[in-house]
């Protein structure tokens, strides 16, 4: 049987984009276009290369925990989430394979425990809560200064502005402190903030959460907000003591 190995590099780039497509999917997180195709990519040059009679040592065990190494790094980055994700993508790769040659041999119980393995994973990595959440890339410039971070779609975040009846982009107060300048005990003493502080727009936004009574946090208008591919002028608030999660920076409410 004669392979070309053009056709296997461009094989494997597919199938390594789409299992990492599917990852960030499962997971809840955005698609990440650009830095999963740069992560098949690698995955796709590795596979050309253990093809080559003098590369074919990259097969072994250790190099091919290396290149799947390389694109969870590529693909998802350092952050909490990201092992998570890696373990999905791994698992995921080897149901893949298992599935591949079960269907080759006709072993039907294989392809049985290999679904029930993923499950299982999933209800472990993710709580039972696969799919239940949603994220999406934001991009805040303020002043020159241009912060990525992301943002969970939460549906129960109803926080609007008195004024203009305008839902609110919430950040957390590590990513609003990058943007303005205001420190941490700033953001804890909102009303006295705005009276000794000169920031142009810097206002108050009412809040109330379950279980808490009443507050305010500090809060302004950004005109350039990227929330996904929408860019667009917004309210955001401070949060001052973060938002109690490492895999996201921010809250969007159910309209924005």
């Amino acid at each position: 049987m004669q392979i070309y190995l053009d056709l296997a590099v461009i094989l494997n780039f597919a199938v390594d984009f789409l299992l990492l497509l599917g990852t960030n999917r499962l997971s809840g997180f955005p698609a990440a276009a650009g830095r999963t195709a740069a992560a098949a990519a690698l995955g796709a040059l590795y596979s050309g290369g253990c093809m080559l009679p003098r590369l074919r040592f990259l097969g072994g065990l250790v190099w091919r925990i290396v290149s799947l190494a390389g694109m969870a790094v590529i693909a998802f980055g350092w952050g909490k989430s990201a092992w998570k994700r890696s373990g999905v993508f791994v698992i995921l790769s080897m149901a893949l394979g298992g599935v591949a040659v079960s269907v080759g041999k006709g072993y039907f119980m294989s392809l049985v425990l290999a679904a029930v393995g993923v499950w299982l994973l999933c209800r472990v990595a993710f709580g039972g809560q696969v799919g239940g959440r949603e994220y999406v890339p934001v991009e805040l410039t303020h002043e020159g200064k241009t912060v990525s971070i992301i943002a969970l779609k939460d549906s129960g975040n109803t926080l609007r502005d008195p004024i203009t009846g305008e839902p609110v982009l919430v950040i957390s107060g590590d990513v609003a402190q990058r943007l303005t300048g205001l420190t941490q005990s700033q953001l804890r003493a909102p009303l006295d903030t705005v009276m000794r502080c000169s920031i142009p727009g810097l206002r108050l936004i009412p809040y109330r959460s379950v279980g808490q009574s009443g507050s305010m946090l500090l809060a302004m208008r950004f005109e350039k907000v990227k929330i996904g591919s929408k860019e667009q002028s917004a309210i955001v608030a401070f949060a001052p003591d973060g938002l109690g999660r490492q895999m996201y920076q921010a809250l969007t409410g159910g309209v924005i």
